[in-house]
């Protein structure tokens, strides 16, 4: 996705949250400067393969076995040790930090890619963990413009974020293990209902549907959704 096509939609997230994009510039910035050679994987790395996108719902253990049978597991936050626990592996690690610093510089030092992402306020997180991560298996993601060696490839929350990477390394398709947009209230609620939003948008885009999102399509606000 160039970032041409994901400005508007970020806009439009910065505008309901209210956030600065100064701070996600600052913290991408830092970013970059404590990644001096930042992994970068082939785009080609799932083709052809069904990936499973595990979120942290309290679900997640139930249903295990859609990320077991999938091809490979791209782990949102917690969702990837909650897995291994499980005994599914997992081939990468979306995370911004914000639960699980310390396993996150153990997965990368084990030789698992994660994708460390940057916004305004975790700049303190980026900080302390980044340094213990092994680099070489370590992306550096922002939702702001992307700026060498930070990338965007969409997505704001974990788990989006984790969707929209598995389509950038070419995924055949998707399934969901840990998914639930009901089970949080307040800021976090919102933030789901923002990943709902962008599952939609990223499934009209691969012109496939995801089971996650059946029935609640006809609910999804689509005001944001750029004109295509």
């Amino acid at each position: 996705m160039d970032f041409s096509e994901w400005e508007p939609v970020y806009e439009a997230i910065l505008a309901d949250f209210g956030f600065d994009r100064a701070g996600d510039e600052r913290a991408r910035d830092e970013l970059a400067a404590l990644v001096t050679s930042p992994y970068r994987p082939d785009n080609d790395r799932f083709t052809g393969q069904s990936v499973a996108v595990a979120g942290a719902a309290p679900t997640l253990e139930s249903e295990a076995d859609l990320a077991r049978d999938a091809d490979a597991v791209v782990a949102a936050s917690t969702a990837a040790d909650r897995l291994v626990a499980a005994g599914v592996d997992v081939d990468w690690v979306v995370t911004d930090l914000d639960k699980h610093g310390e396993r996150v510089a153990a997965f990368t030092r084990e030789g698992t890619p994660v994708a460390v992402h940057a916004h305004g306020d975790n700049r303190d997180l980026l900080a302390e963990h980044v340094p213990d991560c092994d680099v070489e298996r370590l992306l550096p993601t922002t939702q702001a413009a992307p700026v060498d060696p930070v990338v965007n490839y969409g997505g704001f929350t974990d788990g989006d974020r984790a969707a929209f990477l598995a389509d950038r390394l070419g995924a055949a398709d998707l399934v969901f293990p840990g998914w639930d947009f009901e089970a949080a209230t307040g800021p976090k609620a919102r933030k789901l209902a923002w990943a709902e939003r962008l599952l939609y948008w990223l499934e009209r885009r691969r012109g496939e549907r995801f089971a996650v999102l059946d029935g609640r399509r006809g609910a999804i606000d689509t005001a944001w959704l750029p004109v295509e």
